[in-house]
């Protein structure tokens, strides 16, 4: 295929899969549940944060979690007590468990009373050109957090030793594109559309490859960029707007 034809086949599948009814069956209607800037982003967090496996299990454990969050998530965070933080020891998704969920809720916390927010500690200096500044920030931050358990780390992708990040960079997707479509929120402004980065994984890659926009073989931060390099000539503004023309491709049509 012809470059101009790889663009107008992603052109077509973003048409097609960045629309309302993409949102039920994927993670991203976990936050859509909420309609305050707070409740969003940390639902977004969350959920991204065990995204992998079958998107149906995943949409209903990100569920059951913010059942246990109050269905208020922000509130949570940042008044539940001891005792109630204790009652997130039942939950269990995958190697996700409840001191996993403990963790995160503390470093939330931490995070809004000591470094502004979410979108304070992910933001990027203007002349950033990719995620990375934001995504270590994150970590760090999250790491710094007293009580912050090592098990849980492993849960906080590091682009700094080769991750690809797919997860949290899904999860600036959601937070800064503005396009309309409904699917994602666009309610971050600190970050532009051209400085994210495509969220990799097995899915996105193998498409990647097959249409020639990806030449790396490993499903890693360097492979990421990459991508994102190869999306930037057909939208330099919006590149990973083509994250659901790959996505669909792989997922519901075995490309």
């Amino acid at each position: 295929m012809s470059s101009d034809e790889i663009k107008d086949l992603l052109e077509q599948k973003v048409l097609e899969f960045n629309r309302p009814h993409f949102i039920g069956a994927d993670p991203v209607c976990i936050p859509h549940r909420y309609t305050a800037k707070e409740d969003i982003e940390i639902a977004g967090l969350l959920a991204a944060t065990i995204s992998w496996g079958r998107r149906d299990l995943i949409v209903r454990a990100a569920g059951k979690m913010m059942e246990m969050l109050w269905d208020a998530p922000h509130a949570f965070v940042m008044q539940a007590n001891a005792r109630e933080l204790e009652a997130l020891e039942g939950f269990v998704y995958r190697t996700f468990q409840g001191p996993d969920l403990q963790s995160m809720v503390l470093g939330i916390r931490r995070i809004y009373q000591e470094e502004g927010g979410l979108e304070q500690i992910m933001c990027l200096d203007s002349d950033a050109v990719d995620t990375a500044q934001g995504i270590v920030r994150y970590r760090n931050a999250m790491l710094a957090t007293p009580g912050f358990t090592a098990r849980t780390a492993k849960h906080i992708a590091d682009p700094s030793a080769g991750s690809s990040a797919k997860r949290l960079n899904m999860y600036l997707r959601w937070m800064v594109r503005q396009d309309g479509a409904g699917v994602d929120f666009g309610i971050w402004n600190s970050l532009k559309a051209s400085q994210l980065i495509c969220p990799l994984d097995v899915h996105t890659g193998n498409v990647g490859r097959k249409l020639g926009l990806l030449t790396r073989k490993q499903d890693d931060w360097r492979a990421a960029l990459e991508l994102t390099d190869s999306l930037r000539k057909f939208d330099a503004r919006d590149p990973v707007k083509y994250d659901f023309g790959l996505f669909g491709l792989g997922i519901f049509e075995g490309f």
